[in-house]
């Protein structure tokens, strides 16, 4: 059975705007299960951040490699907050999605939901041509290395929560990100020298339209989880 999302758009907001609005909508779902009533509606919210460094629970603050004082006078925003993962940047030219679903309406399985969060950006990339994968041991999509001594290539990073089956964070797809942002940090943790970051834009040699972007993944997203958008 089909089940309605409502759709917003929150580009523009600061990490903090956003996280509130987020917060807020995950505590509705939720109270709204302990209550037994119904009628607030899942939500899946896209962003373009200003630039923000944000560390996951499990995370090493190793990784960012500038102190917080630096991060201040470049502009960059650190939080850390309670998703899984560990270290990852958020700016513009990135669609960064918060899907917040009640999985007991849909599946109570959070790594079939991590699957499905990929296979909703593997099948965005395909429709502009790149070819999008998994990795053994690693959550997110990435760009196999084509030959050998190349690197593997992460281009959207997922990193989840979950309370009371209630989702919370979600994914960064980097569409026209600047890429030297990453050179500030350990990106989600991973050092190996044959792994790296990349975009949509590098890939393909080309600036994108965010709007089309974040329209192909939205019929994308509501393709694979089985849902409509609110009208």
């Amino acid at each position: 059975m089909l089940f309605s999302v409502r759709y917003i758009d929150l580009s523009g907001k600061s990490y903090q705007e956003a996280w509130d609005y987020q917060t807020g909508v995950h505590l509705a779902l939720i109270r709204q299960k302990r209550e037994g009533s119904s009628g607030f509606p899942h939500h899946l919210i896209l962003c373009e951040h200003r630039p923000v460094y944000t560390l996951g629970k499990s995370g090493d603050e190793k990784h960012l490699l500038l102190s917080p004082e630096e991060c201040e006078k470049r502009g960059i925003e650190y939080h850390k907050i309670n998703r899984g993962g560990d270290i990852t940047y958020h700016g513009p030219g990135q669609i960064t999605g918060y899907p917040i679903l009640d999985l007991d309406q849909v599946y109570t399985d959070v790594h079939r939901y991590v699957r499905e969060l990929e296979e909703s950006i593997i099948r965005t990339l395909s429709r502009f041509g790149i070819k999008g994968s998994r990795i053994e041991g690693y959550t997110g999509v990435w760009i196999k290395a084509d030959q050998p001594g190349d690197q593997n290539r992460k281009i959207c990073a997922i990193g989840v929560h979950l309370s009371r089956w209630v989702t919370l964070h979600g994914f960064a797809l980097n569409v026209n990100t600047e890429l030297s942002y990453f050179d500030n940090i350990v990106p989600c943790g991973i050092a190996d020298d044959d792994k790296t970051v990349t975009s949509m834009e590098k890939e393909l040699g080309s600036t994108l339209d965010m709007d089309e972007v974040k329209k192909v993944f939205k019929e994308e997203f509501a393709a694979v989880f089985g849902f409509v958008y609110e009208s």
